[in-house]
């Protein structure tokens, strides 16, 4: 009878390829390996928040694991963790703790966007184009049929990606607008140079208008509300040149009153006056100039 052969059991892989993983799934894959996920919307900065986590990375190690995916190459590409893999690097790590996932493109946007959105300091164009991603991926993944109207709909709504997200729809709509705006207007919103609400009605304008309103607020430092409104209530304005549009951004402003109070406080008077002048006599000085200079415009 012949011998029973004992089965040889390989975990994963990895495993197999003789790399080091622990039971919960964790490996450590060199950082030059790993590749950043394409055109996410996050920003890796190198500010205060980035060096403490250098620090603690230099003190700690990584504490948390990255999460990957193996791309086409054969090399990884990163979900959550752009933050973490940077600070590694700067503090001289040459590999990182990761756990390695099987999943679809869509997929992977949804785990990248879920894994980073609820950060505490996130700026307005991160969220716009992270929430327009996710919102892309789930209708991509597929329609449901609305039994009551019997048509196809969007799997999500904007609506249940806001209650994902600690948000309403309508928010969710208008963080979406913002992905419509040139790259420079975005920077004034993450900025807070301009507001939420002007720049989703910024969104609507086309291209060549919004890079006029742009060089608007850097040459006069400011855009307010009511000259937008202005410009939304112009009829014909796909055919409004640069001119036009800034005589109708200016004619939107309130007129500036022509007279206005002037004080002199007694703190500035005494910088030119001798501490015994009475108010009296300081006020038939500064008459008396006044007459002065006014006699000097008229030519007299």
């Amino acid at each position: 009878m012949a011998m029973k052969r004992e089965k040889v059991h390989f975990e994963s892989v990895e495993e197999l390829l003789g790399a080091p993983v622990t039971k919960d799934g964790t490996e450590e894959i060199r950082i030059d390996q790993i590749f950043p996920f394409e055109n996410h919307p996050f920003k890796v900065i190198d500010d205060e928040k980035m060096q403490e986590l250098v620090e603690s990375i230099k003190a700690n190690g990584v504490l948390s694991p990255v999460i990957v995916r193996l791309d086409d190459e054969g090399t990884y590409e990163m979900i959550s963790g752009h933050r973490r893999m940077h600070a590694a690097q700067k503090a001289g790590l040459t590999t990182i703790p990761a756990i390695v996932k099987q999943m679809t493109n869509d997929e992977a946007v949804i785990l990248m966007v879920d894994a980073n959105i609820q950060r505490e300091e996130i700026l307005p164009s991160e969220r716009a184009f992270a929430l327009k991603m996710k919102m892309d991926a789930m209708n991509r993944q597929g329609a449901r049929t609305d039994l009551t109207l019997g048509r196809d709909v969007p799997k999500w709504s904007h609506e249940e990606l806001g209650k994902e997200n600690g948000i309403s729809g309508r928010q969710v709509k208008r963080y979406i607008r913002l992905t419509e705006l040139i790259p420079e207007f975005l920077d004034l919103v993450d900025e807070k140079r301009v507001g939420l609400m002007v720049a989703v009605d910024i969104s609507f304008f086309d291209k060549d208008l919004q890079k006029w309103l742009y060089e608007y607020i850097r040459e006069n430092g400011f855009l307010k509300p009511e000259q937008i409104e202005a410009l939304k209530n112009t009829p014909n304005l796909e055919n409004v040149t640069q001119y036009t549009m800034i005589q109708i951004l200016n004619n939107a402003l309130p007129e500036s009153k022509p007279n206005g109070k002037v004080t002199l406080s007694e703190k500035k008077l005494n910088k030119y006056f001798p501490s015994h002048f009475t108010a009296a006599q300081r006020e038939k000085v500064i008459i008396g100039l006044l007459d002065k200079w006014q006699s000097e415009r008229n030519g007299d």
